[in-house]
C-alpha cells in the first residue's frame, strides 16, 4: 500500500505543479529578477504549494494513527499559510519568524516533542538533562533548520534536491531505528519534492519559494527530532550531519556578516551556491555539486551512527577540518579569511 501512496503522491506532485504555475501568474506570486539573484525573467513562485498538497494527499491515504502527527500538520499548514502569503506579498522577516515560532511551539507544547536530555557515553549511563532549555533547544532547532533550507533556495533545483537527499537518509536512518512513522512521512514528502523537481531542476519553469522551502525545511527538522530525540551526545550530531550542506551554509553566512560587521540578517551573494559560481562553475555543476556534498554527509551519517565513541569523534573532527579548508579556499567567509590555509602554506615553506 504504501508503494502505490508513494507513485500516486510523486505522480500528483507532477501534475500538480503546472496548475500552481498558472495561479502564481495569476495572482502575481512571482520573483522578479535584481542583483542578487541569478535569474534573468520573472519567474512563478509557490511551486511549494504543489509539493504540499501532494504530500497531504500521501498522508491522508496513508492515514498515520500517531499522537503527535496532528501537532506537526497544524504547524505545517500554518508554515504553509506563511510562505504563501510571503511569495504574494513579501512580508516582513519578523511575520514570518513569529509564524514560524508559533508552529514550533505547536510542536512542542501540543505534540510534546523536545529533547529533553542526551546520554552521555563517556561516563556509563550518566545522562545530561536540559531541563528549562529542552523548549528553547527544541524550537531553535525547528526555526534554525527551517531557515537554513531556506537560505540555500538560490539556484534552480538546490534546495528541492538537497532536502530529498536529506529525507532519503532520514528514511533510511529511520528504518535502523525501527520508526515507521517517520520512514513513512519522510518517504511521502520525499517523492513530492522529486515530483516537482521534474519543473525545478535546471532551467527551471518556477520556483518552490518560501511556501515550499519554509515547510521543507519545518518538515525535515521535525521528523530528525522524531527520529534522534533522547540519543548518546554523539548520535545526536546525526542529524545535524544529515543537514551538513544547509546548516554549514548557514553558519558560514553568520560569521561572515559578524566579520564583516553586518546585520545577521543582512542578504548578501557569498551563500555557497553564489562562492562556486564565482569559481567557475556554471549553473548545473553548481548544483550537482551540492547535491554530491549533501549526499556525501549523508553518507558520513550513516557510518557516524555505526562508529564507536572514539572513532565517531575522530570523523567528525575531519569532517570539521575539511569543512573549514573547503570553505576557506572557496571564500565563505570572505576571500581574505584563510587562516588555516595560510598556517598550512606557512608550514609548506
Amino acid at each position: 500500500m504504501i508503494y502505490l501512496t508513494l507513485i500516486l503522491c510523486f505522480i500528483c506532485s507532477v501534475l500538480l505543479t503546472p496548475l500552481v504555475k498558472r495561479l502564481a501568474f495569476k495572482i502575481g506570486a512571482t520573483d522578479k529578477p535584481n542583483n542578487r539573484k541569478v535569474h534573468e525573467k520573472v519567474m512563478p513562485r509557490l511551486g511549494g504549494l504543489a509539493i504540499y498538497l501532494s504530500f497531504m494527499l500521501g498522508v491522508l491515504i496513508f492515514s498515520p494513527n500517531k499522537e503527535v502527527h496532528i501537532p506537526i500538520m497544524v504547524g505545517a499548514f500554518i508554515i504553509v499559510v506563511i510562505g504563501v502569503l510571503d511569495d504574494k506579498y513579501q512580508l516582513p522577516a519578523k511575520y514570518k519568524l513569529l509564524g514560524q515560532i508559533a508552529a514550533a511551539l505547536i510542536v512542542v507544547f501540543w505534540g510534546n516533542v523536545e529533547v529533553e536530555f542526551i546520554n552521555n557515553p563517556f561516563f556509563g549511563d550518566n545522562r545530561i538533562d536540559f531541563g528549562y532549555f529542552a523548549i528553547p533547544i527544541t524550537i531553535l532547532w525547528i526555526v534554525g533548520v527551517t531557515n537554513a533550507i531556506n537560505l540555500i533556495d538560490g539556484l534552480d533545483g538546490l534546495a528541492a534536491g538537497v532536502s530529498s537527499i536529506a529525507l532519503f537518509t532520514i528514511a533510511g536512518m529511520a528504518v535502523f531505528m525501527g520508526n515507521t512513522y517517520v520512514i513513512a512521512m519522510a518517504s511521502l514528502l520525499m517523492v513530492a519534492t522529486l515530483g516537482f523537481l521534474v519543473f525545478n531542476f535546471h532551467p527551471a519553469k518556477i520556483f518552490m519559494g518560501d511556501t515550499g522551502a519554509l515547510f521543507l525545511g519545518y518538515m525535515i527538522a521535525v521528523l530528525s527530532l522524531l527520529g534522534f530525540k533522547n540519543v548518546t551526545v554523539i548520535s545526536f550530531i546525526i542529524p545535524i550531519l544529515i543537514l551538513g550542506v544547509p546548516l554549514s551554509d548557514t553558519i558560514f553566512a553568520i560569521f561572515r556578516r559578524i566579520l564583516n560587521k553586518q546585520p545577521i540578517s543582512a542578504p548578501d551573494k557569498s551563500h555557497l551556491h553564489h562562492c562556486l559560481l564565482n569559481a567557475g562553475f556554471t549553473h548545473r555543476q553548481t548544483v550537482l555539486l551540492i547535491y554530491a556534498m549533501a549526499a556525501t554527509f549523508g553518507m558520513i551519517a550513516i557510518i557516524f551512527s555505526q562508529a564507536k565513541v572514539w572513532g565517531a569523534i575522530l570523523l567528525i573532527a575531519v569532517v570539521l577540518v575539511m569543512l573549514e579548508l573547503f570553505a576557506e579556499l572557496i571564500g565563505l567567509l570572505g576571500k581574505d579569511y584563510q587562516p588555516l590555509l595560510k598556517r598550512l602554506k606557512g608550514k609548506g615553506n
